[in-house]
C-alpha cells in the first residue's frame, strides 16, 4: 500500500480525473459521491472529492475528463473459472436452444464447421428449459454425429452428455460401476444412456486430449478481453491447477493480467502438495495475482439432481443426490488446507452438502478457523433454515451468485418443494444476520457481466421482468447492497479489502466508467448497463 507520508502531493500525484459522476464507499463503509479523483504515478488513489479542491492541491496534475459519466470502483466477481471462460469462446454453446430439436440441429451445424476438431466439445444445455422432463441420450447425439466423439457439459457443469463414440473411447459399458460421488445414468436395459453426473464425468474427461500451452494462452487472452469489457477488475478463480498457475504468474509479472486474479487451488492433491510447500501467495506483481485459497467440493448441482439433500428430491423421491466424500474425508481435506494457512472455500449446493461443510469447518482449531482465514461456502444455495444462523455463528462467508437464482427459478422449487425453498437463495436472510455476501457469477456457467448479477440480486427477475413481482422478492437486495457484494464484500472475501473494493486513499485506482447511473435508473434497466472504460492501477485497459 502507498505510504502517504513518504512523498509530497507534488512528488506522488500525477493524474486528476475530473467531471465524474463518481460513487465509492468511504472508510465508514458508507456510499459517497465525488466528481474528481487524484491518482498517483504508482496507480493508487490519493483522494476523491471536488475538482476545485483537488486541483488547488495539485495544480500540475494531468487532467482526464470523464465527461460527466458514472464512475464506480472496479467490480469483483468472487467465483468464476477464467480458463473455462476463454475455452468456451471457441466451443459449441447450446445455451440459446429452446428444445432438443434445436439443440441437435445446432450440434450438426457446428460439427460440419469444426472439421479439424477431433472432439466436439462444449455444452451449456439445460433440459429444464427444453421441457424434456428427462435427460437427453447418446442415441439422440448419434443421430447427428456418429464419426467423432461428442462431449457436452450441462449448463451447471455438473453433468455431461456423450455420444456412443465418446462412451466407447472412455471404456464406459454396462459393467462400469458408478464411482463415488458420481452417477452413470442408465436406460431400461442398464446400459449407459449417455449422461454422466459429477465424478462420473472424470471417467470420460480423462480420455479427452489436454490443451497445449498455445491453446491455453489463447483461452486466457480471450477470457481477459471479455472480463475487462464487462468491468471486472478482479476475479476469484475457483479451481487453479499447475498449468493455469504458471500462466497467471507469467501474465502478472509481464503486466498482462488486466483483471486481477485471486486464485483457489483446485483440491488438496499433488499440485497442492507442491505449491503449498512455500505457503500461500498473498500478492504478486502489485496485487495482480494471489494464490491463498483452496477449492473443495461437497456435492453437485440442483439441476442435475447431484446436489446432496437431507431428504429426497420433491420431484424424484428415489434420490437425495450425492455427497462427494464422507464427513471424515471432508474434515481431513479442510484441515490439510487450513493448517498450511489457506482459506478453504467449499462448493455446497444442497442442504446436506451445506451442513457437511458447516460441520467440517467447525472442527478446525481456532488458529486455523474462519475468523482468521475467512473460510467460505461457495454457492450456499439451499440450506435447512436452522443451519443459516450457524453460518454466521461460525464466521463463515456465504459466497453466492445472484444469477443462479434467476436461472434456477424454472426448476428449483420443483426439486426441493415449497418448504425447503424458504432456505434457498436466501440473500436477505443472510444479510439480516450480518453475513457478508461476496457475489459472483460462476462464469462461464452464467454470464460474467456483473450488471446482470446486480440486476438479478435487486429484481429476482429474468430479463423479461418475470415473474412480475420477482421470484420470492422478500429475499432481494437493494442496489447499494448488491453493489457492495460485487465490491467491498468480494474484496473482503479475498483478504483484499485494504487494497481493493473502493476508491479510498491508498487503494489501487481500479475503476470503471459506465453509460448510466445504476443508483438512479429504474432497476429494470440495470442489466443493460454498458462499460465504456476499464482502468487498472490508474491505467486504461479497455475502451469501448
Amino acid at each position: 500500500m502507498l505510504v502517504l507520508g513518504a512523498c509530497s502531493w507534488n512528488a506522488c500525484a500525477d493524474t486528476l480525473f475530473v467531471k465524474a459522476n463518481g460513487y465509492t464507499f468511504n472508510h465508514k463503509q458508507q456510499l459517497q459521491k465525488f466528481d474528481a479523483m487524484l491518482v498517483d504515478d504508482a496507480g493508487k488513489v490519493v483522494a476523491t472529492g471536488t475538482q476545485s479542491s483537488l486541483q488547488k492541491k495539485m495544480p500540475s496534475a494531468k487532467l482526464v475528463d470523464l465527461a460527466g459519466k458514472t464512475v464506480l470502483p472496479g467490480l469483483i466477481d468472487a467465483h468464476g473459472h477464467v480458463f473455462n471462460l476463454g475455452v468456451a469462446e471457441s466451443q459449441l454453446s447450446l445455451r440459446a436452444t429452446n428444445n432438443l430439436t434445436e439443440a441437435l440441429s445446432a450440434i450438426a451445424q457446428y460439427a460440419k464447421r469444426a472439421t479439424q476438431q477431433q472432439w466436439i466439445l462444449g455444452g451449456e444445455w439445460n433440459q429444464a428449459i427444453w421441457k424434456l422432463d428427462r435427460f437427453p441420450t447418446a442415441k439422440e447425439l448419434d443421430s447427428v454425429v456418429v464419426d467423432r466423439p461428442v462431449w457436452l457439459r450441462r449448463v451447471d457443469g455438473h453433468a455431461g452428455w456423450a455420444n456412443s463414440k465418446a462412451l466407447a473411447l472412455a471404456g464406459i459399458t454396462k459393467a462400469t460401476p458408478d464411482p463415488a460421488g458420481g452417477k452413470i445414468e442408465r436406460d431400461a436395459n442398464g446400459d449407459a444412456s449417455g449422461i454422466l453426473v459429477d465424478s462420473a464425468m472424470d471417467i470420460l474427461e480423462k480420455v479427452i486430449p489436454p490443451q497445449n500451452d498455445t491453446e491455453l494462452r489463447i483461452a486466457l487472452d480471450a477470457a481477459l478481453k471479455q472480463l475487462r469489457s464487462v468491468g471486472l477488475t478482479t476475479v476469484h478463480d475457483a479451481g487453479v491447477d499447475a498449468q493455469s498457475d504458471k500462466l497467471f504468474r507469467e501474465y502478472a509479472a509481464q503486466g498482462k493480467l488486466t483483471t486481477r486474479v485471486y486464485g483457489m487451488i483446485g483440491g488438496v492433491d499433488q499440485f497442492f502438495d507442491t505449491v503449498s510447500a512455500a505457503g500461500p501467495v498473498r500478492s504478486l506483481a502489485d496485487d495482480r495475482y494471489a494464490l491463498r485459497a483452496v477449492k473443495l467440493y461437497s456435492d453437485g448441482a440442483l439441476g442435475s439432481r447431484g446436489a446432496a439433500l437431507l431428504a429426497p428430491y420433491s420431484d424424484a423421491p428415489h434420490t437425495k443426490g450425492l455427497l462427494f466424500v464422507q464427513d471424515q474425508q471432508m474434515q481431513a481435506m479442510v484441515r490439510k488446507a487450513a493448517e498450511k494457512g489457506y482459506q478453504v472455500n467449499v462448493h455446497a449446493i444442497g442442504d446436506a452438502g451445506n451442513r457437511q461443510v458447516i460441520e467440517a469447518l467447525a472442527t478446525l482449531p481456532k488458529q486455523y478457523g474462519a475468523e482468521t482465514l475467512r473460510h467460505r461456502i461457495e454457492h450456499a444455495q439451499v440450506l435447512e433454515l436452522s443451519d443459516i444462523p450457524r453460518v454466521a455463528k461460525a464466521k463463515l462467508i456465504p459466497s453466492m451468485q445472484p444469477t443462479h437464482a434467476t436461472s434456477d427459478m424454472n426448476m428449483a422449487e420443483d426439486r426441493v418443494g415449497k418448504d425447503r425453498i424458504k432456505g434457498a437463495y436466501a440473500w436477505r436472510t443472510f444479510l439480516k444476520q450480518g453475513s457478508k455476501i461476496p457475489c459472483g457469477s460462476d462464469f462461464p456457467i452464467e454470464s460474467p457481466n456483473p450488471f446482470w448479477g446486480i440486476y438479478a440480486a435487486v429484481t429476482r427477475q429474468d430479463h423479461q421482468q418475470m415473474p412480475v413481482n420477482g421470484w420470492y422478492p422478500e429475499q432481494a437486495m437493494t442496489v447499494q447492497e448488491a453493489f457492495r457484494c460485487f465490491t467491498l464484500d468480494a474484496a473482503y472475501a479475498g483478504h483484499q479489502e485494504k487494497t481493493l473494493g473502493s476508491l479510498e486513499k491508498g487503494k489501487w485506482a481500479d475503476f470503471i466508467v459506465i453509460d448510466q447511473d445504476i443508483f438512479t435508473i429504474p432497476s429494470k434497466d440495470i442489466y443493460k448497463t454498458i462499460v465504456l472504460q476499464t482502468w487498472q492501477a490508474g491505467k486504461q485497459v479497455y475502451a469501448k
